[in-house]
């Protein structure tokens, strides 16, 4: 596509499946890249050598302060310039990132290499980096990384070394903690980034490839029908004074749907003819969630309310309702539930489906898993071979005990037992 590269041309590109590129009719080689994740970026597209030569691709910044499109023309002219002088540009800014720092590279890395991720994960990853990876590596240079260095970085997020209380806002204060969880996911993120820097020719290698990490354990917490009794009995006591926090809590455990889709959850995205909810955005981008009767039943009587967008407004001003943590460590104290976070809800949906035989693919469809990998932490639930054993042992001493069958019933081939 072709166009000049004005503002209004950079607000009105739209994003797809594929990065896509708008090239300036006025300035040969000047050019905007728009992201699947819609993020706008100015780019040079030119040759080193004659029309046989390849073509490089300079970025030059993401739309945003300080690059306008004025801004980001007059640097297209200037580089444009130097390379009719025969100069590379990108070979000169490769040469000058294998000295970086990791603190300079972590920043790079922030602002060029997550075009593909959602602001929630590139927030999670902005505090690792400021909070672990830049106290402990910050001041060496990447290309002297070693796998050792590595191996030193992990246990000392390992032992606690970057514990700090963090103030966040005009009045909180977090409090970072370390632990092997904390150090491995942080190690993840620092190989990510410095597979980044191999792609930009800061180093040849990763080393942090071939560094055994710690199990990365992840706590998972399912109810058990009694406990999902106990808390549909405070739900329904609580239902007068906790009206947002209580319908959100049900219909988060009746979709399996993470909380920010049902917090953020819109009347335009309830499909009632179809029964089902259009997600604009997820953790995975767009997706269906398919909905039972009770989700809906629960759907339709709240369509009665009227005056937001949102299925679950806030209680002042605009957006949507905020307030669930907060209600649902004082529901959760009620119901004996103290142990329970709001993920373990959605981890209660899979469970049942997962325990009901109904397979670990329709189980990870109904979630939005994007990888069977993450669909895989409930496969001891379903069709486990012990349960099914322990069913059927349990069954025959009972009829037994009961008087129910006759003793030869203890020959478990007879029910279809294993040897």
């Amino acid at each position: 596509m072709k166009a000049k590269i004005i503002k209004r041309t950079v607000d009105a590109a739209k994003s797809g499946k594929r990065d896509a590129f708008i090239w300036d009719t006025e300035l040969k080689g000047f050019g905007l890249k728009v992201t699947p994740a819609g993020n706008r970026i100015y780019i040079v597209q030119y040759r080193t050598g004659g029309r046989g030569s390849p073509t490089r691709r300079f970025t030059i910044g993401q739309h945003g302060a300080p690059w306008t499109p004025d801004k980001a023309r007059t640097e297209a002219k200037r580089l444009l310039g130097d390379i009719a002088d025969g100069k590379d540009p990108q070979s000169t800014k490769t040469a000058e990132r294998a000295a970086i720092t990791v603190r300079e590279l972590c920043d790079l890395y922030l602002e060029d290499g997550c075009e593909t991720k959602k602001a929630s994960t590139i927030a999670t990853d902005k505090g690792r980096i400021e909070r672990h990876i830049k106290p402990l590596l910050g001041r060496k240079r990447v290309i002297d990384l070693t796998p050792n260095d590595i191996r030193r970085f992990m246990s000392d997020i390992a032992k606690g070394k970057t514990t700090a209380t963090v103030k966040t806002g005009k009045q909180g204060l977090a409090r970072v903690t370390g632990g092997k969880g904390t150090a491995t996911r942080t190690v993840g993120l620092l190989g990510g980034i410095l597979s980044f820097a191999i792609a930009e020719g800061v180093r040849p290698d990763n080393p942090v490839r071939g560094v055994k990490r710690y199990p990365d354990k992840k706590e998972e917490r399912f109810l058990s029908p009694a406990e999902l009794a106990d808390l549909g009995e405070v739900l329904n006591a609580v239902e007068q004074s906790e009206e947002l926090a209580v319908g959100a809590i049900r219909l988060l455990i009746l979709t399996g749907c993470r909380k920010t889709e049902i917090l953020s959850l819109k009347w335009g995205e309830v499909d009632f003819e179809f029964g089902c909810l259009r997600l604009e955005d997820s953790k995975t981008g767009q997706k269906t969630v398919m909905l039972g009767a009770p989700a809906l039943q629960l759907l339709a009587i709240m369509s009665n309310q009227e005056g937001s967008d949102y299925v679950f407004p806030a209680m002042r001003g605009k957006g949507h309702y905020v307030g669930l943590p907060k209600a649902w460590g004082r529901i959760r104290e009620q119901a004996g539930l103290g142990d329970v976070r709001i993920h373990d809800l959605r981890h209660s949906f899979a469970s049942v489906g997962a325990s009901a035989g109904m397979g670990l693919q329709m189980v990870g469809k109904l979630l939005g898993h994007s990888d069977p990998k993450t669909t895989a932490r409930y496969a001891h639930l379903a069709d486990d071979p012990t349960r099914v054993a322990a069913d059927r042992i349990a069954g025959t001493i009972a009829e037994a005990m009961e008087g129910k069958t006759e003793p030869e019933v203890l020959d478990l081939k007879k029910r279809g037992g294993d040897d």
